[in-house]
């Protein structure tokens, strides 16, 4: 139940509550001034009766009589006993109020009829009635009315704080939600913790690109003196590690670019099946370790290097991280890599790839740079990229490309010729 649903119920309930509370106190205060009224009424007419009885035994009053058949029978037995009491009682005339005492000879009664003061009481029920309904109507609408403009308050800073969740750490709610009560306050603790997040993220992006850009000059140079060292077995195994950090340098500056949002996506029409299978032969995996399957005919409009890119690192966190064999498979829109290793670990799943953050040991080690630049591509070129487990074992990796990258019309690209040139190592 909403939260405006669980306000309106309960001011509904409320004022239902109380508006029958006080109905019902009105109605028997009602109730019981008439039958006082009309028992005084009866017993006064009844001391008079008696008085002019016993002075000359004269019945007086069209209301008084003498052992009447009609008076209710726990007055006459309380009468036959000396004594004078009244009764409210229903009989053949209807309704009356019934005032009874002992006389020489039998028992003497007033009857003062209380139809009216009955339909008195009547016409009050349906006033109240009339009042409780229209104050719980006034009274629900009101609720309903405060209730929605607490709800829409919420429903604008939740839906705020998911696209602060979603990246855009530079939102902030307090612009969208009025007010100075507890949802503005609650509003301005989240645009001060967005603030901050944002300033974090800001400040990890700037030193991400900052050590990679002040990496480069040294790393240019430690590249040279090692093509200038005399062959051997130290000679490869210091050009093994100069190349290896050369490629993690090359992939912060990649990060850098991705978090700062200055990458466009270049859009181009490409046959989607030679564009994978081309992808597979540029990372130097191939058949078993690497099989396709799918995507026959398809011409989707993306951006190649970035699709290579993304398939790439996908193909090759599978094949060093997982077990063979690596299945691609293409269905339509959809590309997805599964390999038939331990699986992707829980943090992953649930938090997407982290860069500088390894995985479970099972799954190898590795800089977490992979995933997370494969996502950033993803992202540019309006494709989802999801991290899952696969019911049968391995991880389950799925690309989805958007709805407009269906394409029909434009001649596809060169795919031989961004062979060669994506085939050229890449440089500092």
């Amino acid at each position: 139940m909403t939260l405006r649903r669980q306000i309106a119920t309960a001011v509904a309930a409320i004022s239902v509550l109380v508006a029958v509370t006080v109905g019902l106190l009105v109605h028997q205060a009602m109730v019981r001034q008439h039958v006082d009224q009309a028992r005084a009424s009866a017993l006064t007419a009844l001391d008079s009766s008696l008085a002019a009885y016993k002075l000359n035994r004269a019945i007086t009053g069209r209301t008084t009589a003498l052992d009447d058949p009609a008076l209710p029978a726990r007055l006459r037995n309380l009468a036959s006993d000396e004594r004078q009491g009244s009764v409210l009682a229903t009989g053949p005339q209807g309704e009356a109020m019934w005032a009874a005492g002992a006389v020489e000879g039998g028992v003497l009664s007033v009857r003062v009829d209380f139809a009216q003061d009955r339909q008195a009481i009547a016409d009050l029920d349906r006033i109240i009635l009339i009042a409780v309904t229209a104050s719980v109507f006034t009274t629900v609408l009101a609720g309903v009315l405060v209730a929605d403009r607490i709800s829409r308050r919420l429903r604008t800073a939740a839906a705020a704080a998911r696209g602060i969740a979603a990246g855009r750490t530079d939102t902030r709610i307090g612009e969208l939600v009025d007010g100075r009560d507890e949802v503005a306050d609650l509003a301005a603790a989240v645009d001060s913790m967005s603030r901050a997040l944002h300033r974090r993220l800001e400040d990890e992006q700037q030193f991400t690109a900052d050590v990679a850009h002040e990496l480069r000059t040294p790393l240019t140079g430690l590249v040279t003196a090692a093509e200038l060292l005399p062959p051997g077995r130290p000679t490869e195994l210091v050009r093994n590690r100069v190349q290896v950090l050369r490629s993690l340098v090359e992939d912060l500056l990649e990060v850098s670019r991705l978090d700062a949002d200055a990458e466009t996506a270049d859009l181009s029409a490409v046959p989607l099946e030679r564009a994978v299978r081309r992808t597979v032969t540029l990372t130097g995996l191939a058949e078993p370790t690497v099989t396709v399957a799918g995507g026959a005919g398809a011409v989707v409009r993306t951006d190649l290097r970035r699709l290579d890119r993304i398939l790439g690192n996908l193909l090759v966190n599978a094949d060093r991280h997982g077990a063979g064999p690596v299945l691609l498979t293409v269905d339509g829109l959809q590309i997805t890599v599964r390999d038939h290793g331990p699986g992707f670990p829980d943090d992953l799943l649930h938090h997407g790839p982290q860069r500088f953050r390894t995985s479970v040991r099972e799954r190898g080690r590795g800089h977490g740079l992979g995933l997370t630049i494969a996502q950033g591509h993803a992202r540019v070129i309006g494709a989802t990229l999801t991290f899952t487990n696969h019911p049968a074992g391995g991880a389950l990796a799925t690309l989805r490309l958007p709805p407009a990258a269906a394409h029909d019309g434009e001649p596809p690209e060169d795919l031989d010729r961004d062979h060669q040139e994506s085939s050229r190592p890449r440089q500092l």
